[in-house]
């Protein structure tokens, strides 16, 4: 089966875009369900995971066009919904596929231990067990942030701002709340992602435009910024 892609733009932004921004597209997108009503986002924390030679991380590095990253994901530092996920990157577009995993299961991947998975059913983690098997995919790096998500379900739009993002530093103790982990970006600097099907409705782009004109599209990787903080090159 094809995967499905989509487009997906980053712009780093300032806080004063965030205002700007937040406020206008709050005004014709819908808050993502899942968030806090009071605060309106929540929290992920990401375990990323990289192979003994750190393929993923410097085939982002050169701008390599098809490649693959791995990552368990929990929300709001809680272990009932734990999904074990590939990033896929093919040309210019994103795919994501996701699996919903155990604690216990997750605590064998963390650990480096594939074989839990030596009769999975799922194609993902069956990459997972061959990827573990022969490029000794392993845990390297937490990824955590705050995420306030905005979404148009007819149109398949979805907005989300990444505020906060933090390193765990050397640790990949997953589900420990009081990981240290340190800021990787400017105190008041936010990673704006655009994602979408084929082609982003016009109002919405021109509504994007108007509110933040100066925003600039990068390659910002919030997984490449906590590995290259710990002196990654």
């Amino acid at each position: 089966m094809a995967l499905p892609l989509r487009h997906e733009l980053k712009f780093p932004i300032t806080r004063t875009q965030l205002e700007v921004l937040r406020h206008t597209i709050g005004n014709v997108l819908t808050l993502d369900p899942n968030a806090d009503k009071e605060t309106r986002s929540y929290h992920i924390r990401s375990l990323y995971f990289d192979t003994v030679f750190d393929d993923a991380l410097y085939d982002k590095i050169a701008g390599v066009k098809d490649r693959d990253k791995y990552r368990i994901r929990i929300y709001n530092l809680s272990d009932k919904i734990i999904h074990m996920e590939c990033k896929t990157k093919v040309g210019n577009l994103i795919s994501k596929r996701s699996a919903k995993i155990s604690r216990d299961l997750a605590d064998q991947l963390i650990a480096a231990d594939p074989t839990g998975l030596e009769s999975t059913q799922s194609g993902l983690l069956r990459d997972v067990y061959r990827e573990m098997r022969t490029r000794l995919l392993h845990p390297v790096v937490i990824v955590d942030y705050e995420r306030e998500a905005y979404i148009h379900v007819a149109e398949e739009v979805r907005i989300t701002f990444d505020m906060r993002v933090r390193s765990g530093l050397n640790s990949i103790d997953l589900f420990n709340p009081h990981v240290p982990t340190v800021p990787v970006l400017d105190h008041d600097e936010t990673i704006l992602e655009v994602k979408y099907n084929r082609v982003l409705p016009p109002y919405i782009r021109d509504l994007l435009s108007w509110a933040c004109p100066e925003a600039v599209q990068s390659a910002v990787s919030k997984y490449t910024l906590c590995r290259k903080y710990e002196g990654k090159e």
